[in-house]
């Protein structure tokens, strides 16, 4: 077993590697060195099968604890069994990796399926089955308030319907669905041999994988008609910006009696002139007075369910934030509405006549620095500042 290399070096992944990031190193290698791209190629071929068993072993979280544990003794023929010192054979690969590789019979055409070359096979699917419609989207801005109380909207939207005329299939009265004899149903044509192959969408059925015999005149062999439609939406209250309603079965029509996808209809709030919004919480700003605040007294605040007074004490600062509980938005899941939070903002007095600006002229000559302690506080460590800096130059 010393000769073995670690499994996650043979993959060039971290010991951390996730479970995806294993499938996609062992990808690469697999891609590279596949006998089908290295005919005749031993050493491909044995870096293969070196890269498939070091996938074997890291992609099983079981087998994968016990390697990080006990490393290659792990898998050794007296621990229980592994691969041994052979490794595994080619056999070995394709019988593990059947379900991934397709088998082995069918050469590359498997291979490329687990590989993501060829997308989705239509092989085995029914041409005129039912197909589900297309998911579709549409943006509404709604203004805050409406947000906040939720309403009833009308939304004017175009989509694609199913045809009545065909009924989706897309073919005339009589006509159908056949399976296209270019691709056989997969929607794609392969060009190439071995390993080197081209895969394009199929040109006689355009990727369909199947063909119209006579196009309906109504839809031009689509199975859709667009069609504009006035679908009703309930916006509830509370929603916020960003936020996605979905309308069950309100989407694009489906193909030959399929459900319709749904309708999304993501929601945009414009910005409140009142208030701003922070999850289910309200801030608004109350200009005051200076001499209210100074005093105190009762100033009127906004809020959803009406104009709430609130009470000022005496010597209420600047920016002093009140909150008022349960005043905020409510819940879109029926829990307790937000709060809202009302923060005081200084209105400095403007259109003064000259007896108000006497009166306040004569307050000012009566004001003493112990009516202003902020503007008292700032002055001292001011002071402060200014002598710290005085003694640092003096030791220069």
């Amino acid at each position: 077993m010393a000769d073995k290399r670690d499994y996650y070096e043979v993959l060039g992944v971290a010991k951390t590697a996730t479970a995806d990031e294993i499938k996609s190193a062992y990808r690469k290698l697999a891609m590279k060195y596949h006998p089908d791209r290295n005919p005749g190629d031993k050493a491909a071929e044995e870096k293969f099968k070196e890269a498939a068993e070091a996938y074997d072993v890291l992609h099983d979280p079981e087998k994968r604890q016990r390697y990080d544990q006990f490393g290659h003794q792990a898998f050794d023929g007296g621990a229980g069994g592994g691969y041994g010192a052979g490794g595994m054979s080619m056999d070995d690969i394709f019988a593990a990796f059947g379900d991934l590789f397709g088998g082995r019979g069918g050469g590359f055409g498997g291979f490329e399926d687990f590989f993501g070359g060829g997308g989705r096979s239509r092989r085995g699917v029914d041409p005129n089955a039912p197909v589900r419609g297309d998911d579709m989207t549409f943006r509404l801005d709604v203004d805050f308030d409406e947000a906040l109380f939720g309403s009833t909207r009308t939304i004017d939207i175009t989509l694609p319907e199913q045809c009545d005329a065909c009924r989706g299939t897309g073919a005339e009265n009589g006509s159908k669905r056949t399976t296209c004899k270019t691709c056989g149903g997969r929607g794609v044509v392969i060009g190439g041999s071995g390993f080197f192959q081209v895969r394009q969408t199929c040109p006689t059925c355009g990727g369909e994988g199947s063909v119209i015999e006579k196009p309906c005149r109504k839809c031009r062999g689509t199975g859709h008609v667009t069609n504009r439609r006035q679908i009703s939406l309930k916006i509830p209250a509370g929603i916020d910006n960003g936020s996605r309603l979905r309308l069950a079965g309100k989407g694009g029509g489906g193909l030959r009696g399929g459900e319709n996808g749904d309708l999304y209809v993501h929601i945009g709030v414009r910005k409140s002139d009142i208030f701003d919004r922070d999850g289910l919480d309200l801030g608004v700003d109350i200009p005051v007075s200076p001499i209210l605040a100074a005093l105190g007294g009762t100033v009127d605040v906004p809020t959803p369910q009406g104009t709430a007074q609130l009470t000022l004490p005496a010597g209420t600062p600047n920016g002093k934030v009140f909150r008022l509980r349960g005043k905020g938005v409510p819940s879109l899941r029926g829990g307790s509405p937000g709060d809202l939070h009302a923060r005081i903002v200084f209105e400095v007095p403007a259109n003064l006549d000259r007896k108000q600006r006497a009166a306040l002229e004569e307050f000012q000559k009566m004001s003493t620095p112990k009516n202003f302690p902020e503007a008292q506080s700032l002055a001292n460590k001011t002071r402060i500042f200014f002598a710290h800096r005085d003694k640092l130059r003096q030791g220069d």
